[in-house]
């Protein structure tokens, strides 16, 4: 998972990067990936990606590899709106959320300009 991003693969975890400042896919961003455990006290780092030129992240997971527990895509937001010579309000988000059924596909995308961030599970 290193690197420019991953090869699309049926992975049960996806996300996302939409720069809404200028409405186009926010290709920057590091983003590492965690699953959390004992109530967050221990975090575990799973892998780390980047966004591909449409901002999608497909395969934080490979497939077979997500259980039920509570996650954090952590988003590296301030190094990437410095490479476009910007500053930003945010130095980086981290989105926390619960799986609860190992089996279903999660997609977590991320709406980003520089002065705020909201985020949701599509459906």
């Amino acid at each position: 998972m290193e690197g420019r991003g991953v090869e699309p693969v049926s992975s049960p975890l996806t996300t996302h990067v939409l720069d809404t400042a200028s409405g186009s896919p926010a290709r920057s961003p590091c983003l590492r990936l965690h699953r959390l455990e004992d109530h967050g006290q221990q975090c575990t780092e799973l892998g780390n990606s980047y966004p591909d030129p449409d901002g999608r992240c497909p395969g934080l997971l490979p497939p077979g590899h997500m259980k039920a527990g509570t996650y954090k895509l952590f988003f590296d937001t301030e190094g990437s709106w410095r490479k476009r010579g910007q500053e930003s309000f945010y130095p980086y988000v981290e989105v926390v959320f619960t799986i609860t059924n190992e089996t279903h596909e999660v997609h977590v995308p991320l709406l980003l300009s520089p002065w705020s961030y909201t985020t949701y599970r599509r459906s």
